[in-house]
């Protein structure tokens, strides 16, 4: 008898109860902020809605990043106090999110090459048969995002749906599109 793959299915309304108890009145293993008092480098705020392929909101997603710190350095352990590095919330009624954190430095990446200051951002959603992932650059970057070998990698008129634009309030500005014309670029992993 040969084995065939177990049949797909789509991420369930539970999901959001168990991936983010906060909206719920329970603690989790990660929230919306990561800052904590004492950490170096910029506290900055990333806010931004998802969409579907219709351009309508998607109310339920779950929003995940993972970055380094200030200095460039991914975290080995989420110790009470210390830079945690990752990060979790849902949308809201209108698809909106946002995470409180630091921005991040540089880090290496491959050969001899630096990477420009990025966060690895994970989507998850109802109808989705699994995560998706992409990356937020900074505007304000444009030496790094030029030298960096993933961005370049990406074609250039695509390029945008990476990149988060801080406002005069000072947030970063970082819409996710599903699918249409404006699709935001997902990496595979």
């Amino acid at each position: 008898m040969a084995l065939k793959q177990t049949a797909s299915q789509t991420i369930g309304p539970f999901f959001r109860y168990c991936l983010t108890p906060e909206s719920y009145g329970h603690a989790g293993i990660a929230g919306a902020s990561l800052q904590a008092p004492g950490l170096k480098g910029e506290k900055i705020r990333i806010a931004g809605r998802i969409f579907d392929g219709a351009a309508a909101p998607v109310t339920d997603a779950v929003v995940e990043i993972w970055q380094a710190d200030a200095e460039g350095v991914y975290p080995e352990t989420a110790e009470p106090g210390k830079f945690a590095g990752f990060g979790r919330t849902g949308t809201d009624a209108s698809g909106q999110f946002q995470f409180d954190t630091i921005k991040p430095g540089t880090v290496p990446g491959r050969g001899n090459a630096w990477q420009a200051p990025h966060i690895g951002v994970i989507v998850a959603a109802r109808g989705m048969l699994g995560h998706i992932f992409t990356r937020l650059y900074f505007a304000d970057e444009e030496v790094a995002n030029a030298q960096d070998q993933v961005l370049a990698s990406v074609p250039a008129d695509r390029r945008r749906t990476l990149i988060a634009t801080r406002g005069a309030d000072g947030v970063y500005r970082f819409d996710i599109y599903l699918q249409g014309d404006d699709e935001t670029v997902f990496f595979d992993v």
